[in-house]
């Protein structure tokens, strides 16, 4: 799928915007037109874009590459960069997506095969009246912009909800079964949260490194736009690093927290056990004494034997009981 966005008024007007267009079979790439968005593009789409613009479009392999030399370089007339971007964030499987982002002197590409929400965003904002430049570097600025805001939101809602978490953890006045249920459901959570945030670290990472590849143009591609804007750009991203840093502190705090009340419950159902034991042990050894009933017992023959075995038995309990508690382990 092709998304062709082109001007609505000429460059010069005030209220520039954007107007999108969906590629039909059979149609040709306007000439002015200055952000395609390729979409799981099919081969065909793929050679139209390429002889409208001279380049050549990244497969999707190209695009998952790691090494900075394959996913950040020049060509004569294009600058290729892909980045990754963080989709899904409110399903139980968030994931990040390889963007690839193509700057032209006649247009800028992007080719995606998932629908981020910040795309989403900056397509709606674009498309109204002063949201958007006419050029391929301000399309990509404002959507550099947009994904730099997305990802802000993103971890101000994770902040909030592990902020719940928190309260949920250490004010959880529940006992028994559903005590432990809350202590599990909370360990799961945060860590999807931690995912989220370690996603949303290693999408910035690889925005910074565009960024920076973009601050240092070749001359012939710079098409009078100011590198600084670019290297501002790299604060906002630092700052969000430096944010999923401390969120993700907090998220290891909390789940070494939530480990420790577990094991504190553990613990006390194991002391439960062995005081329940050591009160028992004494009783149990006197019945087990009387149970023997040799011949030569003397025992056998008292009238008040089956009493005093038993009021045996209970002192037995009662004194390992009252020790425990005058030692203060109950």
């Amino acid at each position: 799928m092709i998304i062709i966005h082109r001007p609505t008024a000429p460059c010069a007007a005030q209220n520039q915007a954007l107007d999108r267009h969906l590629w039909q079979p059979g149609e040709g790439i306007p000439p002015d037109a200055v952000w395609i968005d390729l979409i799981e593009p099919t081969r065909e789409e793929d050679r139209l874009v390429e002889a409208y613009l001279g380049i050549e479009i990244p497969t999707r392999d190209e695009m998952a590459d790691i090494e900075p030399s394959e996913i950040l370089y020049n060509e004569p007339n294009a600058r290729y960069m892909t980045a990754r971007i963080l989709c899904s964030t409110e399903s139980e499987t968030p994931k990040l997506a390889d963007i690839s982002f193509i700057l032209t002197g006649k247009a800028l590409v992007t080719v995606r095969y998932d629908e981020p929400r910040s795309f989403t965003m900056f397509m709606n904002r674009a498309v109204k009246p002063g949201g958007c430049g006419h050029q391929p570097e301000a399309v990509l600025d404002g959507l550099v912009e947009t994904i730099i805001d997305r990802a802000a939101d993103i971890l101000a809602g994770v902040g909030r909800r592990i902020d719940v978490l928190s309260r949920e953890i250490f004010d959880n006045e529940r006992k028994g079964a559903r005590r432990t249920a809350g202590f599990r459901a909370a360990i799961k959570s945060l860590g999807r949260k931690g995912d989220i945030l370690s996603n949303m670290r290693e999408s910035m990472v690889s925005f910074e490194r565009m960024m920076l590849f973009l601050s240092a143009p070749p001359a012939h591609l710079t098409r009078g736009h100011d590198p600084a804007e670019w290297r501002r750009k790299i604060d906002d991203i630092k700052s969000i690093e430096e944010h999923a840093a401390f969120l993700s502190g907090k998220v290891q705090f909390l789940l070494d927290a939530t480990l420790g009340l577990v094991s504190i419950e553990q613990n006390d159902v194991f002391k439960f056990l062995a005081i329940l034991s050591g009160v028992l042990l004494p009783p149990t050894l006197v019945g087990a004494i009387y149970g023997m009933n040799f011949e030569g017992m003397p025992e056998l023959q008292w009238a008040y034997g089956y009493p005093t075995a038993l009021a045996i038995m209970v002192a037995s309990a009662l004194g390992p009981y009252f020790f425990m508690r005058w030692k203060r382990w109950l």
